[in-house]
């Protein structure tokens, strides 16, 4: 697909699905794309290959189940849909009929953390401690566009499934310069150097980490900020190296569940690996269903806007040893 945005501009997320799914199909004639009625950011391939699209109409579980069938007769499926459903309606289907028998299976979709305003049944914030603690599921969370078709190509050679997490998809920011990074499934991106404290983050809120690393950058503060756009299998190696290069000093930032998603894993490659850190903040939505508003208001409401990432990790730079 021809790169036509570049940093700072606005694309959706929805659109690059659509049209990177298209091209795929061409390439692979076994591709088959299913969707439980969310199908309007599909009809690329829909009018190029209907003999291969599939819309079950408001019935995620039997979407997951007819993709499974898909895959055991030697084909590719991707399912398209809103993912509050996908991961909680379709789980007993994605667990038992996707990953006991390791099907490569790719479930795509929007809605992930507090976007949408659609009020907690349409928000997916526990979302990734399901698909995180699922055998065989490798799970992603992207927060720039233009790097949805690239994990939807590299997904289509894995022998496994893939839960690929996104936000709304219509608006979205470009944050990486196209070609910046080497955008590989399982290994995180370095979004900015920083030596002072990492901030470790994923999908919507990638932004805001960046935005809170400038802000401190005017106090002459050095803040790393890792895009873990791969929570499963999780990038341990730059784990220990950025506990290593920014003083033990840990902001864990994410737009789920604080417990259970991104920080959870990050603290298990700490405990596991017998690392010793000097401050460990955890910036996530509480033990609360989260309510009605625009996610950066909800985000403040709940403590992991922009002004408590800020502080958070001023409070982990003041930490000593």
């Amino acid at each position: 697909m021809p790169v036509t945005f570049t940093f700072g501009d606005f694309l959706g997320a929805r659109s690059v699905i659509g049209s990177t799914l298209a091209e795929l199909g061409e390439e692979h004639d076994n591709l088959w794309v299913l969707t439980p009625d969310i199908g309007a950011t599909l009809v690329e391939f829909r009018e190029k290959y209907p003999e291969r699209f599939l819309d079950v109409g408001l019935a995620e579980q039997a979407c997951v189940g007819i993709a499974a069938g898909l895959a055991y007769d030697g084909n590719i499926p991707v399912v398209s849909g809103m993912l509050p459903f996908l991961s909680m309606r379709a789980l007993e289907q994605v667990r038992t009929d996707v990953c006991y028998p390791n099907l490569p299976v790719k479930i795509i979709g929007t809605h992930a953390g507090l976007v949408g305003n659609g009020g907690s049944t349409h928000y997916a914030v526990e979302d990734l401690a399901l698909m995180c603690a699922l055998t065989n599921m490798t799970v992603t969370s992207i927060g720039d566009p233009l790097m949805v078709g690239e994990v939807l190509r590299q997904s289509m050679t894995m022998s496994g499934p893939i839960y690929i997490r996104l936000a709304v998809g219509k608006k979205d920011k470009v944050l990486y310069e196209p070609g910046q990074h080497d955008v590989q499934i399982g290994k995180g991106i370095v979004a900015r150097e920083g030596t002072d404290a990492t901030i470790f983050t994923h999908g919507t809120v990638v932004a805001q980490a960046l935005d809170a690393a400038d802000e401190l950058a005017k106090d002459g503060r050095s803040v790393r900020v890792v895009d873990m756009f791969t929570l499963k299998p999780i990038d341990e190696e730059l784990i220990v190296r950025s506990a290593a290069e920014t003083g033990g000093r840990f902001i864990v930032l994410e737009d789920h569940l604080a417990y259970g998603g991104l920080a959870s894993r990050v603290a298990d490659v700490v405990a596991d690996r017998g690392l010793h850190l000097t401050a460990f903040e955890r910036l996530g939505i509480p033990q609360v269903y989260a309510g009605f508003g625009e996610d950066e208001q909800l985000r403040d409401k709940h403590g992991y806007g922009l002004e408590a990432t800020v502080a958070a990790a001023r409070r982990a730079i003041a930490a000593t040893p």
